[in-house]
């Protein structure tokens, strides 16, 4: 056989590897828990939580591995940056009506909520400095 088809068999092997590992790695890691300053968000509390100031609202589910890996990013906005945005969680699961509301239909779907109106929709794992820039944005 030629080395250089051995070299990109390990390499294709390792990767293929990596990737395993870091799933199941995953899979196994408990779920963060939200910061106190996160709102958790219903049918009944929605309209009054979002009706006024900036909200980034997670549309979320407890399976869903990218939804686990938002939670520190949101719970350093709501510690840290609380004097400019709250932040708000649906979990889809357990709030579908609100999921249909908003047309949900991957998660995490983040919006930014201006007095009420949604302003700014985002669909996966988004960094702090990036919803941080969209939320200063609309201040």
């Amino acid at each position: 056989m030629n080395i250089t088809l051995i070299v990109v068999l390990v390499v294709i092997v390792a990767f293929i590897g990596f990737i395993v590992f870091n799933y199941y790695k995953m899979k196994n890691k408990p779920a963060a828990s939200d910061s106190k300053k996160i709102f958790q968000l219903s049918n009944k509390n929605f309209k009054a939580v979002t009706a006024k100031g900036v909200i980034l609202v997670d549309f979320w589910a407890s399976w869903c591995m990218p939804c686990k890996m938002v939670v520190p990013i949101l719970n350093d906005i709501a510690e840290n940056e609380s004097d400019k945005v709250k932040v708000g969680k649906i979990n889809v699961e357990y709030q579908q009506a609100l999921a249909q509301k908003f047309k949900v239909r991957n998660i995490p779907t983040l919006i930014i909520f201006k007095d009420g109106k949604e302003e700014k929709r985002f669909v996966g794992v988004k960094t702090k400095k990036f919803l941080m820039k969209e939320v200063e944005e609309l201040l």
